[in-house]
């Protein structure tokens, strides 16, 4: 009822009842040995049928020169998808990188979806460049990807004198899907960097993002798929030497664990793991932080990551509450605590989309063992409405009990005037239990959006209870309402003088944070009077953004720099250029300066980097120094960065991180060896190191911390 009444009022706004029809492409069945090279030189890729891509930015529907030509086929074992991409120049094809999940914002490279199971909201993502490497992902929503799943797949890459060809191959085993069902969401898009443009196939319009399953064509006859055994059973070993130089102490260790992934019925999959461990896993990326609340680090470990979109939860609350964040399972304050194993449930059974999950904790010296638990349940309505329910049980943290409650719903539409996005979401929360503080423990909010590419606006409410405590969850500011809005005019200049702009994007967005008594805690306004992206994809950019900051307690930004309670206004101003990402060199750089609290801040930020060979050789080196002049104190604070990257191919990467900040005084590197041995093989060799710096005020001098080295092999079993 709830969606038929708000259907009707959009009707009135111009949302027909009824959408052209998608296109529909039809798979090729066969069972001829494919040969993964990139050349699509085998028989049956001339007999399958060709999709044709369309320009769909900067001028949908114009004539091109990068034909792009589509075929899939369907084996009993997987997908294969063939993709031949005309260039007129295929020595200005560019690839920056081999690495796998890299940065391809500079690259050529090709992007398929897959809408598995029909729900027209979460889908696969996997992308290619033109180089061969692989990124993959998960979608929740039309602008929801994350891009931290890593799934068993194959692409390879051939290049000739009339551009570039792919080849990829997903297992079925690799996807949750139905065997019965015949149909699935799909689109492809492919990008050329040098051009700043891109190709679809379904909905080649400004207006509709590629993660926008409700605007994806069909694949049909996939019903050829077989889901083998479903069972995948992926044990490792891993073996780590480490050293504590403070307390001088060493230790070698070995550890096994196992992962067994069942199929429960034709859309439901069971994991179990015993013993997991992240050893592989990539650190974490330093930041500086000026505020008076917690940083938000991103999910890197894989068993966490594969079916996190089933747990998405609301719209658009981003950062600012996070029912269920699996961060907070098995890291305390930052440190790792073992897990003794767990299990999660993954997929749909019919309308509704479900994700659980438990973990247990191990006990040690300060803390006895936790069970920690959440679960997801969501329901289709219908094509527009989404209904959902999540809860989270368990305190990581310490005794005590910590359960949360919560209820969402949105509606999304891509017809709004004929062919626009627009959204509504609602949520409420609420916690309960021993360890949370007294107070109010509940939470609302709502968000109304239009994100389009002329116009984008958006409102947003949200009220946190100070006693809103997700244990299992992220909420940087409690007790506190929040509102906002947005809007961007983001046109593109068809004039002869101003071809030179690919895009302009003003912009004016307004926050307002008070406590729950109605008090100013945060205002800002945030203006964005020049902000282009060249036709070659450079950026500039300039703002000003005016705040009033007013603490009820001192805040020490800095040891020994404690900023008085009371109410601050300040102006602050940004400048900013980037290089386009398609160069073989890029450079960046910000400024934020102007007052802060009484006084001046002076934020600068710049990078450079550069690759060679097709991205078998990729570095980036940034530095972040903010220098304040505050009537309570001065201070500097630093951060530098030396990324680096060297591929032998796409399943053999070095990459290596240094990073150092004055905050912590402490400089630490990060060696990483990524072999895939093959698709359900891979092998990893780490090395963590740390130094400290005793004194700021001393000699450049960094005395060793700690030493890890790790060892681990991963491989997985299909029967």
């Amino acid at each position: 009822m709830a969606s038929r009444t708000v259907l009707a009022v959009l009707v009135g706004l111009g949302v027909p009842a009824r959408a052209g029809a998608p296109p529909v492409a039809r798979a090729c069945l066969t069972t001829a040995p494919i040969h993964l090279d990139g050349r699509l030189d085998e028989p049956i890729w001339r007999e399958a049928p060709e999709i044709i891509l369309t320009q769909q930015a900067p001028v949908p529907g114009a004539a091109t020169p990068f034909l792009t030509v589509v075929k899939v086929l369907v084996a009993p074992e997987g997908l294969y998808v063939g993709v031949r991409c005309g260039d007129p120049d295929p020595s200005m094809i560019a690839a920056h990188t081999l690495r796998r999940d890299g940065d391809f914002s500079g690259d050529d490279a090709v992007t398929l979806v897959l809408d598995t199971l029909g729900d027209g909201h979460t889908a696969y993502q996997f992308q290619v460049n033109a180089s061969g490497a692989r990124a993959d992902g998960l979608i929740s929503g039309p602008e929801a990807v994350s891009l931290d799943w890593d799934g068993i797949w194959e692409a390879a890459t051939a290049r000739d004198g009339s551009g570039w060809s792919l080849e990829v191959f997903i297992p079925s085993r690799t996807l949750r899907f139905d065997p019965a069902r015949n149909r699935w969401g799909f689109n492809l898009e492919r990008r050329v960097a040098r051009a700043q443009l891109t190709l679809r196939w379904a909905s080649p319009i400004l207006d509709a993002k590629l993660p926008d399953m409700a605007r994806a064509g069909i694949l049909e006859g996939v019903a050829g798929l077989k889901r083998g055994g479903g069972l995948s059973v992926t044990p490792f070993l891993l073996a780590q030497k480490s050293e504590d130089f403070r307390s001088r102490t060493r230790s070698v260790r070995g550890r096994a664990g196992l992962d067994v992934e069942a199929t429960l019925t034709d859309q439901l999959t069971g994991v179990l793991t015993y013993h997991p461990d992240f050893a592989e896993t990539e650190v974490d990326a330093r930041q500086i932080n000026l505020t008076r609340f917690p940083l938000y680090f991103p999910e890197k470990r894989a068993f966490f990551l594969e079916g996190s979109n089933q747990f998405q939860f609301g719209l658009g609350l981003d950062t600012d509450f996070i029912p269920f964040f699996s961060r907070t399972l098995g890291l305390v304050d930052g440190v790792p605590v073992p897990l003794s194993g767990g299990g999660k449930v993954l997929g749909r059974a019919g309308p509704v989309s479900i994700g659980a999950l438990s973990i247990r904790q191990e006990p040690s010296a300060a803390r006895s063992g936790t069970d920690l638990s959440a679960a997801r349940v969501s329901w289709d309505v219908d094509e527009h409405l989404r209904i959902g329910a999540l809860g989270t049980d368990g305190n990581p943290e310490g005794p005590g009990t910590n359960r949360l409650a919560a209820l969402d719903a949105v509606w999304q539409t891509s017809r709004l005037f004929g062919d626009k996005l627009f959204e509504v979401g609602l949520w409420t929360a609420r916690s309960r239990g021993t360890a949370i503080p007294s107070g109010d423990p509940g939470g609302w909010g709502f968000k109304i959006d239009y994100p389009n590419d002329l116009w984008d606006l958006n409102v947003r409410m949200n009220r946190f209870g100070d006693a809103l405590d997700p244990g299992l969850g992220f909420l940087p500011r409690p007790g506190t309402k929040q509102m906002s809005a947005g809007f961007a005019y983001q046109p593109r200049p068809a004039g002869p003088s101003l071809q030179w702009i690919r895009q302009a994007f003003f912009e004016l967005s307004a926050l307002r944070i008070e406590d729950l008594q109605g008090n100013l805690q945060s205002w800002e306004l945030f203006t964005a009077p020049f902000n282009v992206v060249t036709a070659a994809g450079d950026h500039f950019e300039a703002n000003w953004q005016p705040q009033v900051e007013r603490l009820v307690q001192p805040f020490e930004i800095s040891p020994g720099v404690v900023i008085p309670a009371g109410e601050y206004r300040f102006d602050r101003w940004r400048m900013q250029a980037e290089s386009a990402a398609a160069r073989p060199w890029q450079a960046a750089t910000t400024v934020w300066f102007g007052e802060f609290y009484g006084g001046r801040l002076v934020q600068w930020i710049q990078s450079v980097g550069g690759n060679a060979r097709d991205g078998h050789i990729r570095w980036t080196a940034s530095a972040e120094n903010d220098f304040a002049r505050l009537p309570w104190g001065r201070f500097t604070q630093r951060l530098f960065q030396l990324r680096g990257e060297y591929g032998w191919n796409p399943g053999l990467i070095l990459t290596g991180l240094l990073q150092y900040d004055t905050a912590s005084r402490s400089l630490a590197s990060n060696l990483r060896l990524r072999w895939q041995v093959r698709p359900q093989a891979e092998a990893f060799l780490v090395w963590n190191r740390g130094w400290e710096r005793p004194d700021l005020n001393g000699p450049l001098r960094f005395l060793p911390r700690q030493d890890v080295l790790s060892a681990k092999l991963r491989w997985t079993f299909r029967p």
